[in-house]
């Protein structure tokens, strides 16, 4: 296997974890729910947020938080989003790169049950996102 090292990659990795996460019984009606009929404006943001995190080439300008701060979800929505990305990093990919990109999505899933659990107990409290 190779390691993660261009836009074809990604967009591999991307379109693989995604159609894992359509399919799983407790995230695909998240997902489903959420993204509706823009499946390939989602998956395009993501080729564009996975290709600037990894690949250094600035293509994604967004703020990832935002969109999530809705969602019913908590920790075993992260923990099975989690293990589906380093599955399907894993059965693709071996590498420095390959490594990175599970090590930010960990550390993502971190920080995105982070703000949610204040957003949660801090209803006056505004996060800055």
């Amino acid at each position: 296997m190779k390691d993660i090292q261009d836009i074809e990659d990604i967009k591999l990795l991307v379109n693989t974890f995604y159609s894992k996460i359509r399919e799983d019984d407790m995230l695909g009606i998240i997902f489903n729910q959420n993204i509706q009929d823009r499946w390939p404006i989602h998956l395009e943001k993501m080729y564009r947020f996975w290709q600037t995190i990894l690949l250094d080439e600035y293509t994604y300008d967004g703020r990832p938080f935002p969109p999530h701060a809705h969602l019913p979800i908590c920790k075993i929505h992260f923990d099975q989003w989690l293990s589906l990305f380093e599955q399907t990093v894993q059965s693709l990919f071996q590498g420095e790169k390959a490594n990175e990109a599970i090590w930010r999505a960990q550390k993502m899933a971190v920080m995105f049950e982070s703000k949610l659990d204040y957003l949660r107990n801090n209803p006056d409290k505004p996060l800055l996102f």
